[in-house]
């Protein structure tokens, strides 16, 4: 059941007008646990609902919400994460955002959350830590690498105790639950709506990098996030770790988009060492031919520069 908190925004917030941005596709029931939340929060100003093209009637229920601080928009198609995370950002500008709160329909923000966020003015592109909505206080909802290591982890422990000053520089989960400054996406443009899914976040935050951005995990602040125990597969003997996906959609959009990410800010030798690492895991980790069959296409499409081979996967 949606209601609405008995919250409105203060007038002027000293970090300016907070806008926060939740893309949606077919998750109504998600989307109406996550605005009560979002609504309570005084310092958001605004709530802009990208619908994309859903069709579980959540077009419908937001265009009777009734919610002066919910405007929402829905999509003519499903354009993925990627474009609905490019639609609105683009939007929150419009509507005079001076930071944005981004995030997908599947989270939430605990408890203090924003507020441990809006104690940093010295970062352009942060976050929360980003826990499993299974086991919010010990597991990580996606394994990170720290910096300076090499090997991945998935304890909330190990994040805390590698913290400083309350930090993980130059780490961020992108889109879950991240600020990011109005300075900084005027610098540095949109997400690449045509990468769908899987890897346009990554792309934006490797561009942030490169522009110069100031980046880290605020590890007090924590947003809650359902987890798949596929992330972070381990693989060649434990010595590394794939990110598998059951879904055929996610893994060519993954396969495609990471192709072109390593390539622009890496470099061949990490495309090539990805090509392997995918070659190993589907030969001999998890056997399944037609998946290397189905990533030789996704990765031949990205040196193209062709993001059209997704659409045969969609339903």
């Amino acid at each position: 059941m949606y209601a609405v908190p008995d919250a409105s925004p203060t007038p002027a917030d000293p970090r300016g007008r907070i806008v926060a941005v939740v893309v949606t596709f077919d998750r109504l029931a998600l989307l109406q646990r996550l605005l009560p939340v979002l609504l309570a929060e005084p310092r958001v100003a605004e709530v802009l609902v990208v619908d994309n093209a859903s069709t579980d009637g959540t077009g419908a229920w937001l265009a009777g919400l009734g919610e002066p601080r919910v405007l929402s928009r829905t999509s003519a198609e499903n354009t993925g994460g990627a474009g609905g995370f490019h639609d609105g950002m683009a939007w929150a500008l419009e509507r005079d955002a001076d930071l944005i709160w981004l995030m997908d329909d599947d989270a939430v923000p605990l408890p203090g959350c924003l507020d441990l966020l809006l104690e940093r003015d010295d970062l352009d592109f942060w976050g929360p830590a980003v826990v499993a909505e299974q086991d919010p206080q010990r597991r990580l909802c996606f394994p990170i690498r720290l910096p300076g290591r090499t090997r991945v982890v998935h304890d909330l422990a190990d994040v805390e105790a590698a913290a400083v000053d309350g930090l993980i520089p130059g780490v961020v989960i992108p889109f879950n639950g991240v600020l990011v400054t109005r300075d900084l996406v005027e610098r540095i443009g949109f997400p690449r709506a045509e990468f769908f899914i899987w890897g346009d976040d990554v792309e934006y935050l490797w561009r942030a990098e490169r522009a110069g951005a100031r980046i880290a995990t605020v590890v007090a602040a924590r947003f809650s996030n359902p987890a798949t125990d596929d992330l972070g597969t381990p693989m060649m003997f434990g010595r590394t770790t794939y990110n598998h996906t059951p879904s055929e959609l996610k893994h060519y959009c993954m396969a495609r988009n990471n192709t072109v990410n390593l390539r622009t800010y890496r470099g061949a030798v990490f495309v090539l060492a990805f090509w392997v690492k995918t070659l190993w895991f589907y030969a001999f980790t998890r056997p399944r031919p037609a998946r290397i069959a189905t990533s030789a296409r996704a990765a031949l499409a990205g040196l193209r520069g062709d993001f059209t081979g997704h659409r045969r996967y969609l339903r």
